[in-house]
């Protein structure tokens, strides 16, 4: 997730290293214990003239290493302004709704009840229900928690959740034994706004430690569109050793991330079952998580089947311990460890899937085995060279696998100006599981030739690749089409129907807007792509509102209510 900070607290904010004499005896074992194995090799400042603007070339040269940061890292050639241009190209924008739940980063869910399409837009304690029917008139039904304007967010949280709810990232999908659709949401700890730097904040870890709200997930039947519609039906934590532990005493991470569950028996969550899961370098976050199966064949009774962890996460282990301390990024101070999402699945197991693929940051990429629930294991890995600061290895879209063995691996920026290396968007061959094999990257997205620069790197904020949605997208994904959102390049659409030659083949970048978007939050420019395959839309989520696409990429673009349900289920039932 991205910067999620209020000005104040960013003013405040000290880099780690500098605090180096304050360290002192660290308190909590397992911080103490990676302390002791690492050091500190924070990446020191690099030189100025090893990166910037190529004026020949017109490109940018990115930092080899750096450490993560909220302050800007101006360079020269890098606009002094906020661009109000926009950039199209094979693309329509069909509508523009100027309403923000947060500028940084939301989910988004679509589900149909009776003929009428809903979208689900929220982070946490920020939450907004729209009719979508027709994307040229959304009507905003309900809202949750802040909304966010040029001052921020309001000060009154509007229908707040009780203290310790909110809206988790969820799954939501029909579950035929039931005849409804059930929807499964993640309880992860807080971090952003509770704790900056984990070696010197002991009463922070502590708080986390010792959270005041599930880590876990819950499970609700959705028996209509509203929240007054939904029946909580099952709450577990993922502190599998502790399944009784009551809130307060629950140990781990809690759930990270969408959950991958499909409606059926089986699902997979990202999680750390305990402190000892403590191998990570991010300053702010405890736990290196690995996987967990759940059996979901009665939904309102989840049962915990399997935790699949790799070497490099468990502290006090050696085994574990080696394998960190080999990782070149030890002592970095900056990269994120473990799973930040769910295991990705092309085929549920339930219809004959075998394989599931895990992006684990600087652990790097894995194909996971999961014919047997019970015992889900790795058969393939991939290591990557670090890429530090950001995040190394986040998402995998798989939705190309099963036609053409490559999946596609990548990372995001967490610093503004490229004050980092670039993410690259790898390609990976998977079809030996046993022997993953690196087989490209997809092209850099470069501004048309009208534009006032010349690289994305210049037009300030965030540059680089988030994710290409999420696998509860209504509809098909389209063979060759990968569409990801690329913060201040907005939504970039890849043609990747030949491997050996991916190219941009679409593309809208939205104007930076300073009149809707508090000062230290305009360079989050989007944050998100969603698509509606079974319309042929692009939703793209911004730091300002949300844009409705069209392409021909996709196909004629429809408006009328959507022809069948989402999520899919069984016609026969009603």
């Amino acid at each position: 997730m991205k910067k999620l900070l209020p000005l104040l607290i960013l003013m405040s904010l000290v880099r780690a290293q500098d605090h180096g004499d304050e360290q002192g005896d660290i308190k909590d074992k397992w911080v103490k214990r990676v302390n002791e194995l690492v050091g500190d090799h924070t990446a020191p400042e690099p030189p100025k003239d090893s990166y910037g603007m190529d004026i020949k070339t017109g490109k940018f040269i990115h930092p080899k290493a750096t450490f993560h940061t909220y302050e800007s890292h101006p360079f020269d050639g890098l606009l002094n302004y906020w661009d109000k241009e926009q950039y199209i190209k094979n693309m329509k924008v069909e509508a523009y709704y100027p309403i923000t739940v947060e500028p940084y980063h939301t989910w988004q869910n679509m589900v149909d009840f009776d003929g009428r399409r809903y979208l689900y837009q929220y982070v946490r304690r920020d939450l907004k229900i729209y009719d979508i029917t027709n994307p040229k008139d959304v009507k905003l039904l309900l809202t949750r928690g802040h909304t966010w304007g040029s001052d921020g967010p309001d000060v009154e949280e509007q229908n707040p959740y009780p203290k310790g709810d909110m809206f988790g990232a969820a799954s939501i999908q029909w579950n035929e034994k039931l005849g409804k659709y059930i929807m499964v949401q993640s309880f992860e700890i807080r971090r952003f706004g509770v704790l900056h730097d984990k070696l010197t904040e002991p009463d922070k870890v502590d708080k986390i430690r010792h959270a005041d709200h599930l880590k876990g997930f819950k499970v609700y039947e959705m028996n209509g569109p509203l929240p007054k519609h939904w029946k909580l039906i099952a709450e577990r934590t993922t502190d599998v050793a502790h399944p009784n532990a009551p809130v307060g005493k629950q140990q781990g991470s809690g759930v990270r991330d969408i959950p991958t569950y499909f409606g059926g028996d089986i699902m997979y969550v990202a999680a750390a079952p305990d402190a000892s899961y403590a191998l990570t370098e991010y300053s702010n976050d405890l736990y290196s998580a690995g996987y967990q199966s759940w059996d979901m064949s009665d939904p309102a009774n989840p049962k915990f089947l399997y935790q699949l962890t790799v070497p490099g996460q468990i502290a006090f282990d050696k085994v574990h311990e080696a394998a960190y301390t080999a990782n070149p990024r030890a002592g970095n101070r900056t990269s994120w460890m473990g799973a930040r999402m769910s295991l990705f699945v092309p085929t549920p197991v339930e219809e004959g899937g075998k394989y599931g693929y895990a992006a684990m940051g600087g652990l790097g990429f894995f194909v996971v085995d999961i014919s047997s629930p019970k015992e889900m294991k790795v058969v393939g890995q991939l290591n990557f060279e670090p890429s530090v600061a950001g995040t190394e290895g986040d998402f995998i879209d798989v939705s190309q696998v099963e036609k053409t063995g490559i999946v596609y691996f990548s990372g995001y920026p967490l610093n503004e100006d490229c004050f980092e290396p670039y993410k690259n968007v790898h390609m990976i061959d998977v079809s030996n599981p046993q022997n993953p094999v690196k087989i490209g990257v997809l092209p850099r997205p470069r501004p048309p030739s009208d534009a006032k620069f010349t690289d994305f790197c210049q037009r300030r904020g965030s540059f680089g690749p988030k994710r290409t949605g999420y696998y509860t997208q209504p509809g098909i994904s389209r063979a060759g089409v990968l569409p990801f959102n690329f913060y201040n390049a907005g939504l970039q659409v890849f043609d990747v129907s030949d491997v050996r030659n991916p190219k941009i083949t679409a593309y809208f970048v939205p104007p930076f807007n300073e009149e809707r978007v508090v000062d230290y939050a305009r360079g989050n420019l989007s944050h998100g792509v969603y698509t509606e395959y079974d319309r042929n839309l692009f939703w793209l989520f911004t730091n300002h509102g949300f844009y409705v696409l069209s392409s021909p990429i996709l196909g004629k673009p429809r408006f009328e209510a959507p022809r069948e349900p989402w999520p899919k289920r069984n016609k026969s039932k009603k």
